[in-house]
This record gives C-alpha cells, structure tokens and sequence, in this order.
C-alpha cells in the first residue's frame, strides 16, 4: 500500500532511501552513530560532485553497497529548537518527501519524529506525520512507510482508542464461528472466507424476500430512499457481477476519477490497472475492504461488496470488529482506520 505504518528497524526494508536524524551540528561531520548506515565522509566533501544535495536542514546523499540508494539526512537540533512552531515538524516531513521525489525515490522508510518541547505529545506526532504523507500522496505515487521502532512511541487520540476498546469488548466473540468454509491467515490475523456461490445464495434469499415485502435490497423501501440510493441498490442486485466489475460501476456512479478512489483506499496505481483490467480478479480481503471504504459504502452495503470476492465479517475476529467500528461511525478515513488497527496489532488495509 502506498501508507504503512510498520513496528520495524529502518535498516530491515527494502527501500530506495531511508531517513534518519544527524547529531552532527553541521552535515558533512561524520557518519552516523548506533550502527547506522555508514556513509564514507568524502561524500560530503562536495556535494555537488557527488550527487548530495541540501534542503535548508535536510540532506539526501547517495550510497553504495547498500539495498537503498539515498540516505536524508535530517539536523536533529531543528526537532529541539523551543521557538518553532509546530509546523517545523511539518515542514521536515514535505522536505523529505519532496526530495525523494526529486531523485526519482519509489519508495522511502521514514521514522515517526516527534518534537521535545513542552505540551507537544505523541498523539500530535502522529497526527501531524499522517497529515503530511497522506497530502503529499495525493499528488504523487509513492510507497512511505512511517517507522515505529518503538510501540510506545505510537499512540493514538485518547478518546478514539478507548471507543473502539469499548465496541470490540460489546462485540468480540472469539469462539464463533459461523458459517465459515475456510480460513486465511496474514500476519498473525484469521480471516473467515466463505465461497462466493453460497454467499450469493444468500443474498437471492434475501432479495426475494425484500421484493416479496415490496423492499428494495439492502436500502429503504423506493418511497423512502433517494434516488441516488437506489441506483446503488440495483448495482449491488446484479448478483452475476463479480468484485471488479462492481468496483468499475460503483467509480462509475461517484462521478470521480479512478485515481481518487485508489488513492483514498490506498492501493496503488499498478494493482489498481490489475483489477480493472482483469475483471476475474480475486483481490486480497484487506483491498476489498479498502475499497469499499473508499466508496463510502455502509455495513450491508460492504458485506455484499466484498462477498464478491468470497469474503465476510464476523464477530469472532477482531480486524473485522474495528472494521464494522468505524462503518457503524461513518468514518471512512482509511487512514485513521489503519492506525486503529496498528494499535491493536492488526494487519492494515490497502494493497
């Protein structure tokens, strides 16, 4: 995905550059310190001869014999300077960025910075880091990992951690397991998968019902639901339709561009094209639970949408839990959505 947030070193993923503080007062003296990544001081020497380049406090400096191919370097005394505001931090994170972009950087492995001063917290860290990549994404095609070496280090708004606590301890069940035929596992977490025949099943079961009690599928009877809904409502009643071809038609219906749709479910631009291109697609769970996201659908909506690609929610895994959490809420900030799930150990969305 193009956003992550990953508990990891720098040095462990592979990157075309990293990011890290200098302790140094002026760059160009000495490497860096803690087992680093070396960089041979004459590649400070001239900086235009060997390719570094300065961005008012940050630097990015070509390395060899190393998986990335920049280090950017950033003055750590600008993170303690008292009379800065809060837009130093900021401003370090577009620097940083806007230089990988200008080396041609598809990747970059950044840390979570945060600032020493009195009043300034964890949580406006974070919220500030968030900010700054996810804008700067929107214009560019980028993979950013945001690095947590430390899960203390991570923390989320008091009140929005201890909402989604409360609704996981209403709903959690670990020992049901209804309905399930098979099961997947990513990074640590269960997913519940069914077939898509009987899910689909399912769904004609309830649709003649509904039709029976002269309902509209899924959506408020025709007298009461808008317009736009039921137009919703029949793209999701063509039951013949598989994952990406309800996908197109829904993009289609919103009226905006394919790019604004994968940016905001935060998959990138070349599994995207696989998806449109490929209309038997079989997509992960955690990029059909992306998009749907993305499309702003609510709970039954999602439920339908991603049993196109043979997959369900259920009460007996906490991933889908804190996904039905923020569908409940009506908060479709993928983002904000990930790092709830960072927080509780659990595998993000996106690709």
């Amino acid at each position: 995905m193009p956003f992550e947030i990953v508990h990891s070193d720098l040095n462990d993923l592979q990157v075309n550059a990293v990011v890290r503080l200098m302790d140094s007062s002026e760059f160009g003296l000495g490497a860096e310190q803690d087992g680093h990544i070396k960089v041979e001081s004459e590649l400070f020497d001239s900086r235009d001869q060997n390719g570094c380049s300065l961005f008012d406090n940050v630097v990015i400096v070509p390395i060899c014999n190393q998986e990335a191919k920049y280090v950017i370097y950033i003055k750590r005394s600008i993170l303690l300077d008292d009379h800065d505001d809060d837009q130093t931090l900021a401003s370090c994170y577009r620097k940083v960025l806007e230089l990988a972009d200008a080396y041609h950087c598809e990747s970059i492995a950044l840390p979570l910075l945060d600032l020493k001063r009195d009043g300034w917290t964890k949580e406006l860290a974070l919220q500030v880091a968030s900010q700054e990549i996810r804008t700067f994404l929107f214009d560019h095609e980028m993979q950013v990992y945001l690095v947590v070496s430390k899960k203390e280090d991570f923390m989320l708004s008091q009140n929005l951690y201890e909402s989604v606590l409360r609704y996981i301890d209403e709903n959690y069940n670990s020992k049901i397991f209804d309905d399930v035929v098979d099961s997947e596992s990513v990074d640590g977490a269960l997913f519940q998968l069914r077939k898509i025949e009987p899910l689909r099943n399912d769904q004609i079961r309830k649709n003649e019902i509904f039709i029976e009690k002269g309902g509209t599928f899924g959506l408020p009877t025709e007298l009461d639901a808008p317009a736009e809904y039921l137009e919703l409502g029949e793209l999701l009643q063509d039951l013949d339709a598989g994952f990406s071809e309800t996908l197109l038609k829904l993009i289609d219906r919103t009226g905006k561009k394919d790019s604004e749709i994968y940016k905001k479910a935060n998959v990138d631009r070349k599994l995207f094209s696989k998806i449109r291109n490929h209309l038997d697609y079989q997509p992960s769970k955690r990029t059909a639970l992306a998009f749907a996201f993305a499309l702003e659908l609510d709970l039954e909506e999602t439920e339908d949408f991603i049993g196109r690609a043979g997959y369900r929610l259920s009460h007996s895994n906490k991933f889908d839990v804190i996904i039905e959490y923020f569908l409940v809420n009506k908060n479709y900030n993928v983002f904000e959505l990930n790092e709830v799930l960072f927080a509780f150990d659990q595998p993000l969305i996106g690709a």
